[in-house]
């Protein structure tokens, strides 16, 4: 179950997914049960959805996704101003997430289908948060095993707000529905061993097992890199939450060097602003939202990817996004500006595949960048090569194996 499945977009539906394409092939019936429209903020009518795994769709009455600051900013005064915060708030206002509504249709859905279908084991992919409350409602009135899916911590949010009396009451919900899941599931997967250790501290009574995020080999097949005349780094990915481009974009300023920084997908007006005010010019290149397709070419097509993880009080060290495993795939050398003592930059070393700074360390950056375009200068930057061992123990098949493994502990 999940609630990011195409024709959304974007990096949250690629775990979904690829569950969707593998588990069929590992001998495990797939059902999945995704909303009709998640009215996410992006779609991309590209991505195929697996022909062998069964496709449920039930309709979706919620809130449409936004991004209330560009919303605000963008409303003319007088009544739509009004008319834009006041649905902003109500969005707010639904917790422990605005997509909680989906409930209401999903959870009736869900148990027909498993009572239908004989299911002995259902999986809920997180975030958004309130898709285990479906996990839970189904274990209860089934007797299906239930695994919850965690790919973002549902407590120690590295991307969450500080104190308001709103995020206060959000962060109290997670709090609960975290002890929830730690009391019923019969088993806790989580992408990093940061969030599995959230878990095991609430003392949960299923197994609990880091299963990464893995490498999408396949889907670079056929996209080549070709040596541009001028350095092109590339970002791909939206900015929300803590995560910030500005250091990155002073250090660029400071070099002096002559480049090209893109990136790929949203970009906050504020950072624009921000950004137009430092006069890069033809240095800094813009590009909206593009399916997935296009921005995988964009990142294999690149002298350099850059990877921005926010430190965010020390909750980023344990994030391990997919991004990185993405970019790993994609085989170009990544700066990394990610806590240096967290599980991205360890990975980015243990596979030498490029340079480690500090999020807030201007200075650092800007000698990264040097380094990285004095080695584009001399000769070239070579591709990332991967052992073999080393690709078959990041690929996303060994990962779903891994998972499938789980099903069926649980389900014996």
């Amino acid at each position: 179950m999940t609630m990011y499945f195409p024709p959304a977009g974007g990096g949250g539906v690629q775990r979904s997914l690829k569950l969707a394409q593998y588990l069929p092939a590992l001998g495990i019936e797939t059902h999945v049960l995704a909303p009709d429209d998640p009215k996410w903020v992006h779609r991309d009518a590209e991505q195929r959805v697996p022909t062998q795994a069964w496709i449920h769709r039930v309709r979706y009455l919620g809130p449409r996704a936004r991004r209330p600051r560009q919303e605000l900013r963008a409303a003319a005064d007088g009544l739509e101003r009004v008319l834009v915060h006041a649905q902003v708030t109500a969005r707010r206002l639904l917790l422990p997430d605005a997509s909680v509504t989906w409930n209401v249709t999903a959870i009736p859905a869900a148990i027909r289908i498993v009572r239908s279908e004989g299911i002995d084991a259902v999986i809920t992919t997180s975030p958004p948060g309130s898709i285990h409350f479906v996990g839970a409602a189904v274990q209860r009135a089934t007797g299906a095993r239930w695994l919850a899916d965690l790919r973002d911590p549902l407590v120690a949010n590295q991307h969450r707000r500080a104190d308001t009396a709103a995020t206060r009451a959000r962060q109290a919900t997670n709090e609960r529905l975290a002890r929830l899941v730690a009391a019923r599931a019969d088993a806790i997967s989580c992408v990093s061993e940061a969030i599995a250790d959230e878990v095991r501290a609430l003392s949960a009574r299923g197994v609990v097992r880091t299963i990464a995020n893995g490498c999408d080999f396949d889907d670079f097949a056929g996209l080549e890199y070709e040596p541009a005349s001028r350095f092109r780094i590339t970002h791909t990915g939206s900015f929300f939450g803590r995560r910030d481009p500005r250091p990155f974009l002073q250090a660029l300023v400071d070099s002096g060097l002559d480049l090209e920084a893109r990136f790929v997908g949203d970009f906050r007006d504020a950072d624009r602003e921000w950004a137009e005010a430092l006069g890069l010019g033809d240095r800094l290149r813009l590009v909206p939202y593009a399916p997935r397709a296009e921005a995988l070419r964009l990142q294999r097509d690149s002298e350099a990817l850059l990877l921005l993880v926010p430190d965010a009080d020390g909750r980023g060290q344990g994030v391990l996004s997919g991004k990185v495993f993405e970019y790993l795939a994609a085989r170009r050398p990544i700066l990394a500006v990610v806590p240096p003592d967290g599980a991205a930059a360890a990975l980015v070393r243990e596979t030498s595949a490029g340079i480690v700074v500090a999020p807030d360390d201007v200075e650092g950056i800007r000698a990264a960048l040097e380094e990285l375009h004095g080695r584009f200068l001399d000769g070239g930057l070579a591709d990332v090569e991967l052992t073999e061992e080393e690709r078959e123990r990041l690929s996303r098949r060994a990962r779903v194996e891994e998972l499938a493994e789980l099903l069926r502990e649980i389900a014996a």
